[in-house]
């Protein structure tokens, strides 16, 4: 039986993840439904910037780097995170941005292969990986002399042979939403003598995550989706210990050296995870990427990551119901699985024409979610309308009357307006 708007302020009553929504700052009259790509703004954000721009920096000066922690910073953030994505103390670090972090940890991955097996000569990712993960890759293979190779989902587990040194994936697809077995994918690449490198962008804060577990090697991820972090914020950066002392990651900068402030002219790398550090970390997003933090932090008491995976299935299953019983008949196709354990928290819906005017005209109502272009080829990625689901501030009601608006914009044909078919220099 399909829940009515009154059924989901019920459930809205009864969740008890639902009072996280006050810690963000939400615009009236608006549902966000875009916070995979950037998060909503946590209300202590502000003022803490503020007190470190007026405060720690307008007073303290370069004091502050001892006085009010900014040294460590990195170090401090990446121990929030490493719960978040089954890693221990001490082995993240929050910085630089995910392409940079990247192209670390896919060096150092590649250093291992050719030293324990030269032989190798390929690195495999999935054809619809994030496009700055495909660049960094193809930038290093051409490089190092190597190939990337690129397939289709159901192709991996074929492709990883001896000539794989590295799998480099991403756990929750972008377009999709599509999620990975990181366990076994995983354990199928190293049965193959193959180093995985996994991207958490999509899943950091989002889906629970244990790398540990996994027996991952490698992974970056993303600070300003599902960790709040604000735009651009730093991403963050593991290695398994096994790992992290085996090589110099390619940025050797003077933030990642064992002594920063001995100032020699030599490098000699930190011990650990430090290592990937390069330069002076950015204190004032580092500062709002905390805050950002502390809002997926503050579910710990009410079951933590699992109660947000929880409610994250329910919304998305609600989501997909209601667009597939109020919005039959407008071509609109669901690109996103079905089965839980492939799902990650977004709903990604496709459609031949009209995808991006229908994406607008949804904002224009307060409905925000994202769109993303198809390749145009015959039997390729078709148009995606893309709609994340963050319960820490989304719930029920907002996931009942987002389908009410799309309902609205395809029945009365309101996405077909000129203005609706303007593209900005940001989808």
């Amino acid at each position: 039986m399909t829940l009515t708007l009154q059924d989901c302020r019920a459930l809205d009553a009864q969740d008890p993840l639902h009072a996280l929504r006050d810690q963000f700052t939400l615009p009236e009259g608006v549902i966000y439904l875009d916070g995979n790509s950037l998060g909503a703004l946590p209300k202590t954000a502000a003022a803490r910037v503020a007190q470190a721009v007026t405060s720690e920096w307008g007073q303290g000066l370069i004091r502050s780097w001892n006085s009010a922690g900014w040294f460590d910073l990195p170090q401090r953030l990446g121990n929030k995170i490493a719960p978040l994505i089954g890693a221990q103390p001490g082995e993240v670090v929050a910085t630089d941005s995910t392409s940079i972090n990247l192209y670390k940890v896919l060096s150092a991955a590649l250093n291992i292969a050719a030293v324990d097996s030269p032989e190798r000569q390929l690195l495999v990712s999935e054809r619809s990986n994030f496009p700055t993960d495909l660049y960094i890759a193809e930038g290093l293979c051409q490089a190092r002399g190597l190939r990337l190779l690129l397939v289709e989902p159901e192709d991996i587990a074929a492709a990883l042979t001896h000539e794989v040194a590295v799998l480099m994936l991403t756990h929750v697809n972008y377009r999709t939403g599509a999620m990975h077995d990181m366990k076994a994918v995983t354990a199928a690449a190293h049965a193959a003598g193959i180093l995985t490198v996994w991207d958490l962008a999509h899943s950091a804060g989002a889906v629970p995550v244990d790398l540990t577990g996994a027996g991952a090697d490698f992974s970056v991820g993303c600070g300003y989706k599902y960790l709040n972090g604000g735009p651009g914020a730093p991403a963050f950066v593991w290695a398994h210990p096994q790992h992290a002392d085996r090589f110099w990651q390619p940025l050797s900068g003077w933030w990642g050296h064992a002594a920063p402030f001995a100032f020699t002219p030599d490098y000699q790398p930190a011990p650990g995870i430090a290592r990937f550090l390069c330069g002076t970390q950015p204190i004032l997003s580092l500062t709002a990427l905390d805050c950002g933090l502390d809002t997926v932090l503050a579910a710990e008491p009410l079951g933590g990551m699992a109660a947000l995976r929880t409610k994250s299935l329910a919304l998305t299953d609600l989501f997909i119901t209601l667009v597939e019983e109020r919005c039959a008949g407008h071509g609109l196709a669901l690109a996103t699985p079905r089965t839980h354990a492939r799902r990650g928290s977004q709903v990604c819906l496709s459609r031949s024409k009209g995808a991006h005017a229908i994406v607008q005209a949804l904002i224009a109502r307060g409905v925000i979610g994202d769109f993303r272009a198809g390749d145009g080829a015959a039997g390729g990625h078709p148009d995606i309308l893309r709609f994340g689901f963050t319960p820490l501030y989304i719930g029920f009601e907002d996931t009942w009357n987002a389908v009410e608006h799309l309902k609205q914009v395809l029945e009365t044909g309101e996405w077909t307006q000129a203005r609706f078919s303007q593209k900005g220099a940001v989808t």
